[in-house]
């Protein structure tokens, strides 16, 4: 016989919770190693006494300069020793009515090398791959897990002149600029030795021993 009608849709059924999760699979593959990121950071200083950087690996020469600083004999100045660039930019001309002077920087009484009344080059260098700089005094070798960029001596003004000057690490194989022996006495360094009695522990410091120094980067 024929077919017959379709009967209404019959109730919904039972709502039932979802099953746990299976267990994890395993971990893939590791891919292939991704390009290097951008280069940030750095660690700039400078090596007095030199004209190049240390061979430490990714330790390059900004410029190679000359050291100077405020007279040893005036009042006023900077307290700091710079290190100039041989190739200079000016933007005004004439002389203002008041002024600092800079001066060419000289060793004085070089006890570790024949330099005596010559002039101090130096280095300005960085370091992409370290970020941090340090100058340790009275050390010659840096830190575990720090790089050696060099050591030398630690020098600064002589203690009966007028300016101050800051420490300076000046490289222990230090060389001079050519054709700087006139004794011109302008910005100079000297050995600094330690002084006991005067609240410097001895020892393990030596009365007139010459201090020592590092610089050191990570």
């Amino acid at each position: 016989g024929d077919k017959g009608d379709t009967g209404p849709p019959g109730p919904p059924g039972n709502s039932t919770s979802m099953g746990s999760p299976g267990p994890m699979g395993p971990p893939g593959e590791q891919g292939p190693q991704g390009p290097p990121g951008p280069s940030t950071g750095g660690a700039v200083y400078t090596r007095w006494g030199r004209t190049i950087c240390p061979n430490t690996t990714g330790t390059e020469l900004l410029y190679a300069g000359i050291t100077s600083g405020s007279p040893y004999s005036l009042y006023g100045g900077g307290a700091n020793y710079l290190c100039l660039p041989k190739d200079p930019d000016y933007l005004i001309s004439g002389i203002p009515p008041y002024y600092s002077q800079i001066f060419g920087a000289e060793y004085e009484h070089p006890v570790p090398f024949p330099l005596q009344n010559r002039n101090v080059p130096c280095a300005v260098c960085y370091t992409a791959k370290r970020i941090s700089k340090v100058m340790i005094p009275a050390k010659i070798s840096c830190p575990k897990s720090w790089t050696t960029e060099y050591a030398g001596y630690l020098m600064a003004e002589r203690n009966v002149h007028q300016r101050n000057a800051v420490y300076e690490c000046v490289d222990s194989d230090a060389e001079a600029i050519p054709g700087s022996e006139a004794d011109t006495n302008g910005a100079l360094f000297y050995h600094v030795i330690a002084t006991c009695n005067n609240g410097l522990p001895c020892p393990p410091y030596v009365t007139s021993k010459t201090i020592t120094c590092v610089v050191c980067t990570k």
